[in-house]
This record gives structure tokens, C-alpha cells and sequence, in this order.
């Protein structure tokens, strides 16, 4: 993946996980029945593993809680059919709230975004809670066709995403940011 920069993701890289073509858990989470096929890998994920994953050799993901439940970034799972206005609508919306950090990376099906705001080091509730307040907000402007991660009412073996194939825009400081 060194054609993305995806150092602009503060991924927890001490582990990662990696997706079977079998059930590996299968966990109860309040009330309902979750099945895992991704399994856990407790090494570093490291340039060899990301390579694989860029050749569809594998499917890797990475965790977005830290072993101190602590969250660096809030992701929009976007899956909707118009990447453009999404993304048009969501950046607009974080600029108004003053984030001013925020990447789009396209995923392996066409026309889905995994938009990360950077966020910095923050409590998961808070993260949670904060990403609820954006969500509501863009769903005033869009017919709601994204997931919140992290999200609470899901198993925290939930809360991981794959790795981006591809940048698809990113934003990165502004002087016109009120919040500055």
C-alpha cells in the first residue's frame, strides 16, 4: 500500500485480523446473535501483510479501539450509490463542526467510502456519542445510507474495518476553520 497514504490513519498496528471463509466466533451481544469471520491476529501487521491484502491475496482489517479504549479516528462506512454528493455533503458538514483532518478512502466495491475524521485520542464513549451528533447531521441532508464506526450497540470485535484499497480525497487544515 505505498501508493495510499495511509499514514494519515492512526492505525493500531500491535495486531490485526484477517477474514476466513468460515464462521470463527460466534458471540451474543445484547440480545442478538453476531457471527465473526474475521479472526484475530496478534502479530504486527506489517508490509508484507498489507501487500497481500492489496493483491486480494487476503482480507485484512484493523482494530479502531486501542487495549485503553481509547479511538484516534471516527469512520463513516459509507455504501450508498453517490460517492460525489456524500462526499461533498460530509465535508461541508465537518467543516462546520471544525474538523479539519478527514480522509476518503474508496473500498473494494465500487462507489463505497470509508471516510475518516481524525479525531485524535478520545474516550470510545465520547467517540461513540460524537460519532451519533455527525451522523444525525448529515442524515438531515442525505438519505442515510452509511454506518458509524465506533459504534456501541455492536461487539467490539465489530468495530474493525478493512484496510482502504485507494485514496479517494482527503482534507488536511484550512484557514477558513473557525475553530482553529
Amino acid at each position: 500500500m505505498q501508493s495510499i497514504d495511509t499514514t494519515l490513519i492512526k492505525m493500531i498496528t500491535d495486531h490485526y485480523f484477517i477474514k476466513r471463509d468460515h464462521v470463527v466466533n460466534k458471540l451474543e451481544f445484547r440480545g442478538r446473535l453476531f457471527f465473526d469471520k474475521f479472526e484475530r491476529v496478534n502479530e504486527t501487521l506489517n508490509y508484507q501483510v498489507i501487500k497481500d491484502h492489496e493483491e486480494g491475496k487476503i482480507i485484512v482489517a484493523h482494530d479502531l479501539i486501542n487495549k485503553f479504549d481509547k479511538v484516534e479516528n471516527i469512520v463513516f462506512d459509507y455504501n450508498g450509490r453517490t460517492p460525489e454528493r456524500f462526499w461533498h455533503r460530509a465535508q461541508l458538514l465537518l467543516r462546520e463542526e471544525g474538523f479539519i483532518n478527514f480522509t476518503a478512502y474508496k473500498t473494494k466495491t465500487e462507489g463505497h467510502l470509508h471516510l475518516y475524521i481524525h479525531k485524535g485520542h478520545t474516550t470510545l464513549n465520547e467517540a461513540c456519542q460524537l460519532a451519533n451528533v455527525l451522523s444525525a447531521k448529515l442524515s438531515q441532508r442525505l438519505v442515510n445510507e452509511w454506518r458509524m464506526f465506533p459504534n456501541i450497540d455492536m461487539p467490539r470485535e465489530y468495530n474493525i474495518l478493512t484496510l482502504p484499497y485507494e485514496l479517494y480525497q482527503k482534507e488536511r487544515g484550512a484557514s477558513w476553520s473557525k475553530h482553529m
